[in-house]
């Protein structure tokens, strides 16, 4: 099998021949599963998280049948909005997004993710490492899985980094997938496990970030595997509608971090800010009063990924949490947020 490097310098190759796709002139352009052995956390125990529940109505909403969450592994911002990547700019036109989302520092893979679906910054879920090593344990708890699992919901992990399987403990995952391979078979297995049905299912695209590294953020090969990696979304939305799951699903599409020359991690802006996109494709959506193709100026953090799950899933979000729900995908107004969670 080969390593991630190697396939990275594969598809390389394959991309050597082709050119970048141009910008259009419009704003935006038109494994088998793997289980760890269970360890004590290096975190030091905490108690059981007070959980906070939606807000109490006549019939408690249930804004989404499942929700389906693509990471795009060190995707930029400024990327989305200047080149072509035609699946997430429809998804784009037909819900709510922002380009300039923030990431949580370090913004590096494995403590960004951890941030995403933890709704918590570093310093709580405790990934402060970002190579896969089991002894560690895993993020601190309660991660999105974790309640999603609890409360009977089936779960699905689809991943292109073996390093992942730490963010969440593996009886939290009903199915989880580590494919060591390009974004397209990353899809294909993702498209695979849909006839199952599932409520949560994330899915993580590597090849992006892998070509960053080998060749520089922005560089042509990079760009490039973006439009691949946008092919693969498009093929996990082809899948969706082949397993007749596309309406009632909340997509949410993101990114862990961004780059700079052929590196990431620190504070600057290109390493900090991702794409933050999310739609609902069920008419039960609350969505009525929002326009599409609306663009959240306010400061979205990846800490409100799970917040958002958690909140169209009407599951019980943790007072531990630093995410908030992304309230303007429902029509519903925000509350005030002064700064940035994670920064």
């Amino acid at each position: 099998m080969k390593t991630f490097f190697g396939w990275i310098a594969a598809a390389a190759l394959l991309l050597s021949g082709c050119q970048t796709p141009s910008a259009l002139p419009t704003p935006f352009p038109s494994a088998s599963p793997t289980a760890l052995p269970t360890h004590t956390p290096s975190q030091p125990a905490t108690a059981a998280p007070t959980l906070i529940a939606p807000t109490a109505t006549a019939t408690p909403p249930i804004l989404a049948e499942r929700v389906l969450v693509i990471s795009v592994d060190g995707l930029r911002a400024d990327v989305v909005d200047q080149f072509q990547m035609p699946n997430t700019y429809a998804l784009m036109q037909s819900g709510t997004y922002a380009i300039n989302a923030s990431t949580t520092f370090p913004s590096a893979t494995l403590p960004s993710h951890a941030s995403m679906l933890t709704g918590m910054c570093p310093d709580k879920h405790g990934v402060d490492w970002n190579d896969y090593i089991p002894e560690n344990g895993f993020a601190a708890s309660p991660s999105i899985f974790e309640i999603a699992h609890n409360a009977g919901l089936w779960t699905v992990m689809v991943v292109g980094k073996e390093k992942l399987r730490q963010i969440t403990m593996p009886e939290n995952t009903d199915v989880y997938a580590y494919v060591n391979d390009r974004d397209s078979v990353v899809a294909e297995r993702a498209v695979s496990l849909m006839p199952e049905g599932f409520d949560l299912m994330f899915v993580h695209l590597p090849l992006v970030d892998g070509l960053g590294h080998a060749y520089g953020w922005l560089s042509p090969n990079y760009l490039v595997g973006t439009f691949r990696a946008d092919e693969a979304i498009g093929m996990i939305l082809a899948g969706l509608d082949e397993a007749n799951l596309r309406e009632g699903t909340l997509i949410i599409v993101t990114a862990d971090h961004g780059g700079h020359d052929s590196t990431h991690g620190s504070r600057l802006p290109e390493d900090m800010q991702i794409p933050w996109v999310i739609t609902g494709a069920s008419s039960k959506l609350a969505l009525n009063d929002v326009e599409a193709y609306t663009r959240v100026t306010r400061k979205i953090s990846t800490v409100d990924t799970a917040a958002t799950i958690a909140y169209a899933l009407n599951l019980s979000i943790p007072e531990i949490w630093d995410g908030i729900p992304v309230y303007e995908s429902f029509g519903e107004i925000p509350p005030a947020r002064v700064e940035l969670p994670c920064h």
